[in-house]
C-alpha cells in the first residue's frame, strides 16, 4: 500500500518530468510547494489532472482555452499558485 509521503513523491516526480518544459515549471514548483496542502479530494483531481497532455494543461491553465468541468478546480488552484487568476468554474 502507497503510504502519503510515497504518493506526494510520485505525483512530484510525475509534475517535473513532463514532455514540455513550460508544464515542469508550472506543475513542478506547484508539486514541490502545494500538493501536501491539498484535502484527498483535491489529490485525486491532481492525479487526474496529469493524464491529460500538457499542450492542454498549458492552455488551461495559462487562460487561452476554456477548461474543462471535471478539471476547473485542481486548474484554478494551480493557477492562483502562480499568480494566475483563472476561475474555477468554465464558463
Amino acid at each position: 500500500m502507497e503510504t502519503p509521503e510515497i504518493r506526494l513523491k510520485r505525483l512530484a516526480m510525475r509534475s517535473w518530468r513532463r514532455g514540455m518544459k513550460e508544464m515542469d515549471l508550472i506543475l513542478g514548483p506547484f508539486a514541490d510547494r502545494g500538493l501536501s496542502a491539498l484535502d484527498a479530494s483535491a489529490l485525486e483531481a491532481y492525479e487526474s489532472l496529469l493524464e491529460e497532455n500538457d499542450q492542454d494543461l498549458y492552455r488551461w491553465v495559462s487562460g487561452a482555452a476554456q477548461i474543462p468541468a471535471a478539471h476547473a478546480e485542481i486548474v484554478a488552484i494551480i493557477a492562483g499558485f502562480h499568480g494566475i487568476r483563472r476561475e474555477a468554474s468554465p464558463n
